[in-house]
């Protein structure tokens, strides 16, 4: 005979529940982060900081050089000798030529700074005092100054010219590839106007140049000037040609996207 209506069905026996063991020295204690209560967790606030002007006029600088089309002249400034390049291609073998070597072959011609001259000039005065002849021998060194490297390539003078991508304006040197290759003279862009400033004692250089190296440099100078013509020289007639920026942001290259799937769509359906 079944249950009659309203009658309670027999409970099962309900599990229990394992108690949990609390430690009483570990006291919980949630924070309450209302009105005099507790600190809130640190945020990342890098949207709502009010960045200085000169900040702000270089990020928006960068953005726009991105977004407009930059003729190319000044696109080749944006090809510049890498550090991980893989450049000079020998007859036997694949040289990797970095712009590190660059830079080390650079320094061993440094210019004397102010207190190796002055150390220079007190020897040369004793030695003429005592009445000893002094050997001036030209030394060799890099040349910087935008006239004079401008003057030494017009001569065909310069064996190489290293040009920074970063010179503001850049109108000061856009043109100097173009006289560079006509003139035959090997040269390179590189990162960085103050590494150059570096290397001749100053803040920034917008230019330097090698008119010749020692005997022992002149098989490694060789290799540099090869993978310097093979990047840059050879491929002028290239970087001539090519324009650069025109690249919109992330919203607006969905925006082209979905309106370039609609079209196809529609182009779709009408065949069909």
């Amino acid at each position: 005979m079944g249950p009659k209506k309203g009658a309670k069905l027999p409970v099962a026996a309900s599990k229990k529940k394992p108690e949990k063991v609390v430690n009483p020295l570990f006291e919980k204690r949630p924070k309450q982060f209302g009105i005099g209560g507790a600190l809130p967790p640190k945020r990342d606030l890098t949207r709502f900081v009010k960045w200085p002007k000169a900040v702000q006029i270089q990020r928006k600088k960068r953005i726009l050089k991105q977004r407009l089309k930059v003729p190319p002249a000044l696109n080749q400034f944006t090809k510049t000798l890498d550090k991980n390049l893989g450049a000079f291609i020998g007859p036997f073998l694949l040289f990797s030529f970095p712009s590190t070597s660059l830079f080390k072959m650079l320094l061993k011609y440094r210019p004397e700074d102010k207190a190796e001259k002055k150390e220079r000039l007190l020897k040369r005065a004793q030695a003429e005092t005592e009445g000893k002849t002094v050997e001036s021998k030209k030394p060799i060194v890099v040349k910087y100054g935008l006239n004079h490297v401008t003057y030494l390539i017009e001569q065909n003078k310069a064996q190489l010219v290293v040009i920074a991508h970063d010179v503001d304006p850049i109108e000061l040197v856009v043109w100097l590839p173009a006289l560079c290759r006509k003139m035959e003279i090997p040269y390179c862009i590189v990162k960085g106007k103050a590494r150059l400033g570096a290397i001749v004692h100053k803040k920034t250089a917008s230019v330097l140049c090698l008119t010749t190296v020692k005997n022992e440099d002149k098989m490694e100078f060789s290799k540099v000037l090869e993978a310097i013509k093979a990047n840059f020289n050879d491929k002028y007639e290239e970087y001539r040609k090519k324009w650069g920026g025109g690249i919109m942001g992330s919203k607006s290259q969905a925006k082209t996207k979905a309106k370039e799937r609609l079209l196809a769509k529609e182009a779709a359906q009408r065949m069909t």
